[in-house]
């Protein structure tokens, strides 16, 4: 688009001072509080109002320049919804202090976050043990400390990501029950889809209508949920074996374990856009556990704890989005450690996985952290 020539207020005076005064044969009085120049800034001030409607109006007839549900508007022409955003999941423990008696964790119990911002509700996993579905939630028997039951996050946004050991708090009361910890971060919670991310899509999108090529089956899997990371492999099968004609697609929605439910919709995706006699099957990756220790050494006047808390979370964070099929360098652990905080001052004994060589992905596989002790 050409360059807009915008003016503002005082330019606008100027310019119309200057054309009356270039018409008359003698000056003209333009100062403060005469009539004239009462005229031509009543006249500046219309023609800004009047610019900047066109300003909006070019703005939204354009995607490059439309934003919120001006651009949702803009994209619904297109068939094309903005992806909406995602609650996390993940395990917490009910524990309690005299197992005498049984209890029972009802499906939609909820807990929160020791600091009162997120609250994660129970939810049905018939896989587990001790789900019942007669009894409507998780039976903690006689005798048995604790139970491990799943809970999604109420509000779905990337806050919903927490660390471990920071949902400690029961908020609707179990009777038999005293305690509730997750031993384990949270994962797959996101915002909902930006207008930056949505505009990229769409482009993907333009590309997709020629089917059956590449980028149109990623833009099928992006379309599925957020936070998807997708590896397609042609003509080989999850073994990597030579099998012409097939593609191999891994699916990972960041927890390592996508559910057979985001497989399944990937799929029924897939198919709608490859091509005929293509075969293809989806599968989650194969998970490569990376257990990383290192003993770091904190600038005098920062808080070890803090900073080794600080090293440990990047680290993890770094290599749970590697992606798929890529490689964990080992020396570049020792450059994540030492951006992890301005407090670190040394850093050694770095093993991966008792080792000092790079843990290396094959194509179906991710890697994730695993133990990761900062001393």
């Amino acid at each position: 688009m050409a360059t807009l020539n915008i003016k503002s207020f005082t330019t606008l005076v100027r310019d119309q001072a200057t054309a009356v005064q270039s018409k008359a044969n003698s000056l003209i009085d333009f100062t403060i509080g005469s009539v004239l120049r009462s005229i031509i800034e009543s006249n500046g001030g219309v023609g800004l109002w009047l610019q900047s409607l066109i300003l909006q109006v070019l703005a939204l007839t354009r995607a490059a320049t439309s934003s919120g549900s001006d651009l949702d508007s803009w994209m619904a022409d297109y068939g094309l919804t903005r992806l909406a955003s995602t609650a996390a999941v993940g395990s917490v423990t009910y524990s309690r202090f005299t197992p005498t008696t049984s209890a029972l964790i009802p499906i939609g119990s909820r807990v929160q976050t020791s600091d009162f911002t997120q609250t994660f509700v129970v939810t049905v996993d018939t896989t587990n043990a001790a789900y019942s579905a007669s009894s409507g939630g998780y039976i903690l028997p006689a005798t048995v400390a604790s139970v491990t039951v799943p809970v999604a996050a109420q509000t779905a946004s990337s806050g919903s990501n927490v660390q471990a050991n920071t949902v400690t708090l029961i908020l609707d009361a179990i009777i038999g029950v005293d305690t509730v910890n997750n031993t384990a971060a949270f994962t797959g919670g996101t915002d909902g889809e930006s207008d930056g991310a949505y505009r990229a899509r769409f482009v993907n999108y333009l590309a997709s209508l020629a089917r059956g090529t590449v980028a149109a089956i990623q833009f099928a899997i992006s379309n599925v949920q957020l936070g998807i990371k997708s590896s397609i492999l042609e003509n080989v099968n999850f073994s990597l074996q030579t099998q012409r004609g097939n593609l191999t697609i891994i699916v990972d929605d960041g927890t390592g374990s996508p559910p057979s439910s985001l497989l399944t919709s990937v799929y029924h995706a897939v198919d709608a856009y490859r091509a005929a006699s293509i075969t293809f099957g989806v599968f989650p990756p194969t998970v490569v556990t990376a257990n990383v220790s290192a003993i770091v050494g904190v600038v005098l006047g920062y808080d070890p704890a803090a900073v080794k808390g600080a090293v440990g979370q990047v680290v993890t964070n770094y290599i749970n989005t590697l992606g798929i099929g890529v490689t964990l360098s080992y020396t570049r652990l020792a450059q994540v450690i030492y951006d992890a905080s301005p407090g670190v001052a040394t850093v050694s004994s770095l093993t991966l996985n008792s080792g000092t060589t790079d843990l290396v992905a094959t194509a179906v596989q991710t890697i994730k952290s695993g133990t990761v002790a900062i001393d």
